[in-house]
């Protein structure tokens, strides 16, 4: 994602931050050396993400204008997405959007998972609001 695409979501990540904020909780899945999280973005809610330092699968549903690679984009329906390292990513929610994000872990804690894809744990809602769900299957 090119330097500038990653200012221009800071720039709307400071002006977001200025407005009244959403609750969103996060479902977290360690199972089968894969970390999952999972948040459902409601419908008018805005929101941008932490800086994703790993290559990862996104799994998208719903209807969103997303900000991706530096374009903009408007998503309808279902789709698995490859999603690349380097990216901080905007979402605007036209209906509620879940969003699932994958990637290989060996981490046994949500702060290991959290700080293997990110250096930038301490913007992720999961650190800001208390609303979260943690599965460890053992497998």
């Amino acid at each position: 994602m090119p330097a500038e695409a990653i200012e221009r979501v800071r720039r709307l990540e400071g002006a977001l931050a200025e407005l009244p904020q959403v609750e969103i909780a996060t479902a977290h899945l360690f199972h089968a050396g894969v970390y999952a999280r999972t948040i459902r973005i409601p419908a008018g809610v805005a929101l941008t993400g932490a800086l994703i330092k790993v290559s990862t699968v996104l799994i998208f549903s719903g209807h969103a204008t997303v900000l991706i690679g530096g374009e903009v984009v408007e998503l309808h329906g279902y789709h698995v997405i490859p999603a690349s390292a380097g990216r901080k990513q905007a979402f605007v929610a036209h209906t509620d959007t879940d969003l699932t994000m994958l990637f290989p872990s060996e981490a046994r804690s949500v702060a290991e998972a959290e700080s293997e894809f990110t250096d930038e744990a301490d913007l992720l809602l999961s650190h800001q609001q208390g609303a979260e769900t943690i599965i460890f299957t053992g497998e």
